[in-house]
């Protein structure tokens, strides 16, 4: 079954690729057909300048069969520049139709526990793909399928020789297959070893402080190190396979050239074919298996580009079946957790288990519990990051699948754990990339974060560029500015996932001040927390322990009933130690 399934979804990602490029692959094709037909130009000269223009000894006859010999290159050399320009024209299509979609499955990745470098990977792919059009791979394969033309050429010329080119070609071609056969999966592994160099190289760069305080960059290094050297193992070792290969062919090819003429002289000697007709042979033949050499020579780049397409195709595949839901109305009334179970899309472990529970317009919940219990999966599958195994969240009682993306962007607001800044400036960060600047809207968002006058008094204000991951300011800084972002547009449900870990007791109170100001526009807030602080404007409290929910409901019943537990167990320590034996 997932054979077959692989398959539909291959079939359909070579649908849709095909109606997008069919006329212009054929067009092409027709016309590599129009340059090969002209490229006979030289064979046709040759001989008839041996058998007719040097028998007849006629001048004449030399400069008209030379004018029309020019006449004729000159046509295939803009047929064949009008090709060069068509191909890379089809690699910048073909740019322009996948990168935005490479690059939003780039986005989407790292949340199902990729890694960056494999994530860029699909970026890069559209990158193999313009680049490959733009080189001799695709003229050799356009050129391919017009070698039996040469063939039945030289073979009209003399059937033995004929069947000399067509044996020369076949074992030209079956050679072309044996690189394919042999390269495949050395291609492959050297891919994988690469993307596990880059995986490395990403986090050593994203771990640099790390590295340099602590004083293991070296150890770091050596890792990435012996990771490379494998990467380039297998490399050296496909390329030696193909460039071995492409060595063979070349030299068959001149064998074959030689003894093409070889055989051709002794025709000639017996009378059976002319002068003429040895040369027109070679050229024709030379031809002939030029588009087999050019192939096995770039087969490196067409084994590269094979597999990106692969990829790209598969991307294509996932994203084609994703259809633009109904646009339903605002969201105000309702936040239903209906027992849903979340696993880690990386590993597939069970992070939490049937959880439910409801919030209403103008509520607040502080889920609080010990770490590792299930707070930050939590988080993430309200906002819709993890998609649940089993169970829906609802809005308004609609399930989060049936919103489009960018309206429920709209209608939640998020702050992670680990705030991330876009490499842009402060208001591009806050409005999530708006086109429009709603200067009234920024303002009251950066105000209920309490984050404006810090703005204000930078030297570019709102147009203050924050550099790579925001490293233009401060860990409390970014974490207030990101505040700002996921209250921008008063969305109808803000998650917070620990909001105050850097926060000092001005921007707590700003925090406190922004979660009123939630439950009074009838929003609801939902903040992940471990200081007590963040509880004085909740009014429901939730307790997440090994993946459930142990406790929900009114915060003075679930605090109370903690600060009982907490007695209880003081209680038995204190009853232990008195009843324990001396020593």
């Amino acid at each position: 079954m997932a054979s077959t399934a692989k398959a539909m979804a291959d079939h359909r990602g070579s649908e849709l690729l095909r109606k997008e490029f069919r006329g212009v692959l054929i067009f092409l094709f027709w016309m590599s057909g129009i340059i090969n037909v002209l490229a006979l130009t030289g064979s046709f000269y040759m001989l008839q300048i041996y058998d007719r223009a040097l028998t007849s000894g006629s001048v004449p006859t030399l400069a008209a069969l030379s004018a029309l010999a020019v006449g004729l290159y000159l046509f295939q050399g803009v047929f064949d520049v009008i090709r060069g320009q068509l191909l890379v024209r089809v690699g910048a299509r073909f740019d322009r139709l996948l990168a935005p979609i490479a690059h939003r499955v780039s986005v989407d990745m790292p949340r199902f526990g990729f890694s960056t470098g494999e994530a860029l990977e699909r970026g890069r792919d559209v990158d193999t793909i313009r680049t490959f059009m733009g080189s001799q791979g695709p003229v050799a394969l356009f050129d391919l399928p017009w070698v039996p033309l040469y063939v039945l050429f030289v073979y009209f010329l003399h059937p033995v020789l004929g069947a000399m080119t067509l044996g020369g070609a076949i074992v030209l071609t079956l050679l072309t297959g044996w690189t394919e056969l042999k390269s495949r999966r050395l291609a492959a592994a050297a891919q994988q070893a690469h993307l596990a160099r880059n995986a490395i190289a990403d986090s050593n760069a994203r771990n640099a402080d790390v590295l340099k305080a602590m004083g293991f960059a070296g150890r770091a290094v050596a890792r990435f190190n012996q990771v490379n050297q494998d990467h380039l193992t297998l490399q050296t070792r496909a390329s030696d396979v193909i460039g071995t290969f492409g060595a063979f062919s070349r030299i068959l090819r001149m064998m074959l050239q030689s003894a093409l003429l070889g055989t051709g002289a002794y025709l000639t000697i017996e009378g059976q074919m002319s002068a003429g007709a040895i040369i027109a042979v070679s050229v024709a033949a030379s031809r002939a298996l030029a588009p087999i050499d050019m192939a096995i020579a770039n087969w490196k780049g067409v084994v590269a580009a094979r597999q990106a397409f692969r990829r790209l195709r598969e991307t294509m595949v996932a994203l084609a079946g994703i259809g633009k839901p109904l646009d339903l109305p605002a969201p105000s009334r309702s936040l239903k957790v209906d027992r849903i179970t979340v696993a880690a899309p990386a590993s597939g472990r069970v992070l939490l288990s049937d959880v439910a529970f409801e919030l209403v317009a103008g509520e607040a919940l502080a889920v609080i519990g010990p770490s590792g219990g299930g707070k930050t999966t939590l988080v993430r599958a309200l906002t819709g990051i993890w998609p649940a195994l089993r169970g829906t969240v609802r809005l308004d009682d609609a399930d989060l699948a049936q919103w489009d993306e960018e309206k429920l962007g709209q209608y939640v607001g998020y702050l992670p754990q680990d705030v991330a800044l876009l490499d842009g400036s402060i208001v591009e960060n806050i409005t999530r990339l708006a086109p429009q600047r709603d200067a009234r809207a920024i303002v009251a968002a950066t105000r209920a974060a309490g984050v404006h006058e810090m703005i204000v008094r930078l030297p570019d204000g709102y147009d203050t560029q924050l550099g790579p991951m925001g490293t233009a300011l401060s860990a409390g800084q970014r974490q207030r500015i990101g505040l700002a972002r996921a209250l921008f547009g008063e969305p109808f449900v803000v998650v917070m996932d620990e909001p105050n870990a850097f926060l000092d007791a001005e921007g707590e109170q700003a925090l406190n001040q922004a979660i009123g100001h939630i439950r009074a526009r009838g929003g609801i807030a939902i903040v992940v927390a471990h200081r007590p602080a963040i509880l004085a404007q909740v009014d429901k409290v939730a307790v997440i322990q090994n993946g459930r929910i142990t406790a929900f409901g009114p915060k003075e019943d679930i605090v109370a009933g903690q600060w009982q537990a907490n007695a209880n167990v003081a209680k038995m320590a204190d009853i232990r130690a008195e009843t324990r034996e001396p020593a």
